[in-house]
């Protein structure tokens, strides 16, 4: 047998306002919150991503992820999350990537490769 990842850990000095761009970039929903943070679910073989309060979250972030669209052309993905709230980094971009920042801070690449979307048993 192998392990999977369950669930993604992100510190956050505003885990709600994080969990909801997340929850526009991936497709996710939030699925649990209370004072210590926010849960964000997607299809049921996806990680859950918990946003924890913290205040010392560090200058590059916590954790860094690659997307990589599913329907639409990464430069049509990018205008995207552009629009959500995400920032360009100083980091120039190499063709294959972009490298962008959330609306913390954290760090995370948007990728030239398309995937599959997850399967249709979201939040089952």
């Amino acid at each position: 047998m192998t392990s999977r990842i369950g669930d993604l850990v992100v510190k956050a000095q505003d885990p709600y306002r994080l969990s909801r761009f997340w929850c526009e970039a991936l497709g996710y929903e939030i699925s649990a919150k209370d004072e210590t943070g926010v849960a964000i679910s997607g299809a049921s073989n996806a990680p859950t991503i918990l946003f924890d309060r913290s205040d010392d979250t560090p200058v590059n972030g916590t954790l860094h992820l690659d997307l990589c669209p599913t329907d639409r052309s990464q430069a049509d993905e990018l205008e995207r999350l552009l629009s959500l709230g995400a920032k360009r980094t100083d980091v120039a971009p190499s063709g294959s990537w972009h490298v962008l920042a959330d609306p913390e801070g954290n760090r995370f690449c948007l990728m030239d490769k398309r995937i599959p979307k997850e399967p249709e048993d979201f939040h089952d």
